[in-house]
């Protein structure tokens, strides 16, 4: 999810009919996450202490299994402390009110409102080259500690032209990012490519790859920039495209012709599809055929049997979707249609940072909502393989990291 408070100040009505739809935020959502399994902590001092081990054990056995992250934003998985340091300097400077903000960057169980607050400063905070390298770096540096092996890492190149910042300085910026990290090997070029692109030798390996989105701000024109520039880095480990934004905001046709030419040119695509319900869209993006989507949430009938029929992988995103009231309770969220049927679907953090959660959180909420066991849980990471924006070399690797984990996990 990208920014896109106007969405819930503007207050779209929910639709008359349909079976994933937008319900007017109440005074139960924040309760729904402060109940689940990744909410601990929060609950712990009222718990029986044989439930709290239960519930620590659960939790690092999700982290000890190797993960696939598909639907993850740069600036939305930013760092507490980072944030915090980095107001704090703004704040010296005049450029924002820190104490405005600085309860709010040491929440963990915010609000809507406090959400979106966050969004607002995180753009404000993201404007410079050398944030954006330490941020990236950061970022796959955390995914990496909760042994996710696969990274697919989306951001929107921004531009600024007060600093001398294009599209592309943003995104190398990235990148200086990215081969700066230590704290694992990253490969970070299609595997296809003959150089050895690995930042290390010895270490656990983790792969990183990058879908550039485009905003649903963005002109015809804008939008055709972003994606002439991952076809510029597609050594560089730039593997697809993602819509995203504001989704009351711009018109399918706007971006259709840069993301046909894309699909021409074998870039992968993603979109956020169905944060809201406008069900003609929903239509055409389905009649697309993008390779994923993500969140799915406001499909009408008809819709959601298209998106069966059509067998288009989903990113689920649990918490963001609980969190932004696109679903009003854990209990009716969409996953376990889609898990009942088979359909391909994929666990993801969205914004790992502002919404307090990690992917191994995503896969504990999932287990302890749903009723998954250790064996189902792991099968569900397992397959998310197949999803994965790479090669069959690529994937081949990491299913002989997840057949060494069943071996270590005694499944």
């Amino acid at each position: 999810m990208d920014t896109f408070s106007d969405l819930h100040r503007t207050g779209p009505q929910s639709p008359k009919s349909g079976i994933r739809h937008l319900l007017k935020p109440n005074k139960q959502q924040d309760k729904v996450l402060k109940n689940s399994i990744y909410h601990t902590a929060k609950r712990s001092r009222s718990e029986n202490p044989d439930r709290q081990k239960m519930n620590r054990e659960e939790l690092e056995w999700c982290v000890s299994v190797p993960k696939v992250e598909l639907h993850a934003h740069l600036n939305g998985s930013v760092r507490n402390s980072t944030l915090f340091e980095l107001a704090r300097v703004l704040g010296d400077k005049g450029v924002i009110v820190f104490s405005d903000v600085e309860n709010v960057i040491l929440k963990d169980d915010r609000t809507l409102h406090e959400v979106f607050k966050l969004f607002d400063l995180i753009h404000i905070l993201t404007t410079d080259h050398s944030t954006v390298t330490r941020i990236t770096k950061e970022v796959i540096e955390d995914f990496a500690a909760e042994n996710v092996v696969y990274l697919e890492l989306r951001t929107t190149p921004k531009r600024n032209d007060s600093i001398g910042m294009s599209k592309r300085s943003y995104m190398d910026a990235v990148m200086e990012g990215l081969r700066a990290v230590s704290s694992v090997d990253v490969d970070y070029s299609p595997a296809g490519l003959k150089t050895n692109t690995f930042n290390g030798s010895m270490r656990k390996k983790m792969y990183v790859r990058f879908l550039l989105s485009i905003d649903r701000r963005e002109s015809t024109e804008a939008a055709m920039e972003t994606v002439k520039l991952a076809l510029e880095m597609r050594d560089l480990g730039v593997v697809g495209i993602d819509l995203s934004g504001n989704p009351i905001v711009g018109n399918w046709s706007t971006f259709l012709p840069a993301l046909k030419f894309a699909k021409e040119q074998g870039l992968y695509i993603t979109l956020h599809c169905g944060e809201v319900p406008n069900q003609e869209e929903i239509k055409a993006m389905i009649d697309f055929l993008p390779h994923r989507i993500g969140h799915a949430c406001c499909f009408d009938e008809e819709n959601w049997r298209k998106l069966k029929s059509a067998k288009i992988p989903v990113e689920i995103c649990l918490t963001s979707n609980i969190r932004t009231e696109t679903i009003s309770s854990i209990d009716i969220h969409h996953f376990v249609d889609l898990y009942k049927v088979k359909h391909p679907l994929v666990l993801c953090t969205d914004d790992s940072g502002v919404f307090s959660t990690s992917l191994s959180r995503e896969y504990n909420l999932a287990s302890s909502s749903f009723g998954l066991g250790k064996t189902e849980m792991f099968q569900l990471a397992e397959i998310a393989v197949n999803f994965i924006f790479a090669d069959d070399g690529v994937k081949a690797d990491l299913r002989a990291t997840f057949e060494e984990a069943v071996k270590k996990l005694n499944l």
